[in-house]
């Protein structure tokens, strides 16, 4: 697959590769003197499609969206890298996360988990410290979900580099911090809110992750019944006042915001 800032910036993508040849899906106004490169690179004959502009931008997120278990890949790696201290510590620009070239471990593993999260949908992700190990859950449809059991000697590193992120205070791990990170996974602007708290084990950190892109949702398709939602349109409609909206974590209030 070809780098994401690549297939971007050029408008291709190879959307198909076997043994005999290669499918290019190509946009209006891609950069086709690349192609005798590319050719060589893949060393195969190429077939190309065109696509629309919207064809093309919808491909590029759902082939560089990350595939499942991409975390779990990253994993593998992580124990032949060199000094993890400062490949956590490392602090590239959050642009968008397909098109950084670092690929020290701990970033690739954040990068991938995030990928992942926003893939499916993940409305929180759940990195929680225990003796021997770091469990990392996804909470998809209210539902909690482990994708990931990395060893404990990872946690503080993982931590590090989620509150470099944040732009929190590394040193401090005594006090409860909140911070937020903006950052474009494939594209899509996603903001994340950071809570970490101290536990026992190590630091515990919830990111909440909220797609810009997401579809909003109207009264009626939110689910209110016909009188509830008369009421809330006619509070609304009132010059003065003031309508709270609260529940426990995942009840919607944003969504309904």
């Amino acid at each position: 697959m070809l780098p994401f800032a690549f297939a971007r910036r050029h408008g291709l993508i190879v959307g198909e590769l076997d043994a005999q040849q290669a499918r290019v899906w190509y946009r209006p106004d891609a950069n086709l003197s690349v192609l005798s490169t590319l050719r060589v690179r893949l060393n195969r004959p190429l077939t190309l499609v065109e696509l629309s502009a919207e064809e093309f931008e919808a491909a590029l997120n759902r082939c560089y969206s990350g595939e499942g278990g991409a975390a779990a890949e990253v994993i593998d790696s992580l124990d032949q890298a060199g000094d993890l201290h400062d490949l956590a510590l490392a602090l590239p620009e959050p642009a968008d996360l397909l098109e950084q070239a670092d690929d020290a471990p701990i970033i690739r593993l954040i990068n991938a988990i995030l990928t992942e999260a926003v893939r499916e949908g993940a409305s929180d992700i759940h990195f929680e410290p225990f003796a021997k190990t770091m469990r990392v859950r996804l909470r998809v449809d209210g539902v909690l979900r482990e994708v990931l059991r990395p060893k404990a000697a990872l946690a503080p590193l993982l931590v590090s580099r989620i509150k470099v992120m944040a732009r929190l205070d590394i040193a401090e791990k005594r006090l409860p911090q909140d911070g937020r990170i903006s950052l474009r996974i494939a594209g899509r602007a996603v903001d994340v809110r950071v809570s970490v708290l101290p536990s026992g084990h190590g630091e515990r950190v919830v990111m909440r992750l909220l797609d810009q892109q997401a579809g909003r949702l109207s009264l009626r398709e939110i689910g209110f019944e016909a009188a509830e939602r008369e009421r809330l349109v006619s509070w609304i409609a009132e010059p003065h006042g003031i309508v709270l909206v609260t529940g426990p974590t995942g009840s919607g209030k944003t969504t309904t915001l």
